[in-house]
């Protein structure tokens, strides 16, 4: 990598080296490689990676005006957002009394 100096500003040399180092991506590197990360770690947040690119490229792909309305039911849910699921025990079970 090269950066030229003009008319002695450091400065502006300076950001334009930061600038390119950070396109090339050697600060995120840098950040991810401070600590050891197992490897179950690191294959774990290389999925979630893939994951949030194929989600990001999905909602780009996807035309503006399409998806769910304002008033659409979303089905029921507990106060952070998942859904619950009741089951019941069937009273002709045998070994299991309902009181």
């Amino acid at each position: 990598m090269e950066v030229t100096v003009y008319s002695r500003d450091i400065e502006k040399a300076l950001r334009t080296m930061k600038k390119k180092l950070q396109l090339d991506g050697l600060f995120g590197e840098l950040k991810k490689r401070r600590h050891y990360e197992k490897p179950s770690v690191k294959k774990k947040n290389k999925q979630l990676e893939a994951e949030k690119r194929r989600r990001k490229l999905l909602r780009r792909a996807r035309p503006a005006n399409t998806g769910r309305q304002s008033g659409a039911y979303r089905g029921p849910s507990v106060g952070n957002g998942q859904t619950t699921t009741v089951r019941t025990i069937p009273s002709d079970m045998p070994g299991l009394s309902r009181k």
